[in-house]
């Protein structure tokens, strides 16, 4: 059994897999405060709850675009399992083969997203991941990483517009029952997810036009659910993307 972790600005996603089978999921929030001890506690309460044992545990991925948090994580898994985590990274054999002008500053989380994208999809193919921002990768039909888009978030978007001004509140983001909305809750609402998904629509007619050939896009991450629901486009949501592509990683690596 494969545990897999993706430590991301606003939650840590935690999974094991075996046999090609994500077995369960879970989150935490991400605190750059918290000690190796504390997060150790929080994986074995994790794991206990989902009915895993810890000595089942072969091996751990890590993930993280979070720098000062790989170092305590590492230590608080080796407390947990006795065992080495091997952390996504230069070093590491993906099979992606990275176009862009500096590799190094591509994201782990994109390149799990990209390697599991390729391995799963037919391509060419967009990738969307969702979090605390909304990055797109681009891969062409010979399976390379052309580059993409960094967007602010739905909720930083969202956050910042309520924190700077005087009368719009804080939202949930849900599908508002129509487009032109009626109150300044449903006009928010109808904003935030009405707005992302125009932007998606858009985006992937451009890159095709950019390619010259039709795409596949693929949304994962925490708020792409809610927004691929009222996108035109033909959107396919995957929410274990990343820790599918952190397997495939894993096994290309194991000695």
């Amino acid at each position: 059994m494969i545990l897999a972790l993706d430590i991301g600005n606003t939650n840590i996603v935690i999974g094991t897999i075996e046999n090609d089978t994500i077995l369960f999921t879970g989150r935490l929030a991400t605190d750059k405060l918290k000690t190796s001890d504390e997060y150790a506690l929080l994986f074995s309460g994790m794991l206990a709850m989902n009915g895993t044992d810890i000595e089942d545990i072969d091996g751990v991925i890590i993930s993280s675009v979070v720098p000062p948090l790989i170092l305590t994580l590492r230590r608080a898994i080796k407390k947990l399992t006795e065992i080495e985590p091997m952390i996504l990274g230069p070093g590491l054999k993906t099979g992606l083969n990275i176009k862009i002008d500096n590799p190094a500053q591509l994201g782990s989380d994109q390149v799990a997203d990209a390697v599991a994208a390729i391995g799963k999809y037919k391509l060419p193919c967009i990738i969307l991941d969702m979090g605390t921002a909304t990055t797109v990768s681009v891969i062409d039909r010979n399976k390379n990483y052309l580059g993409g888009l960094i967007i602010p978030g739905i909720r930083i978007s969202q956050d910042a517009l309520s924190s700077q001004t005087s009368q719009l509140p804080r939202i949930s983001l849900e599908k508002p029952e129509k487009v032109v909305g009626k109150n300044t809750i449903d006009c928010m609402k109808s904003g935030a997810m009405y707005g992302t998904a125009s932007m998606i629509d858009g985006l992937a007619e451009r890159i095709e036009g950019e390619l010259g050939e039709e795409v596949t896009i693929v949304a994962t991450g925490g708020n792409s659910e809610a927004v691929v629901a009222v996108c035109k486009r033909n959107v396919i949501y995957d929410s274990n993307l990343l820790l599918d592509g952190l397997n495939m990683i894993y096994k290309k690596n194991i000695k």
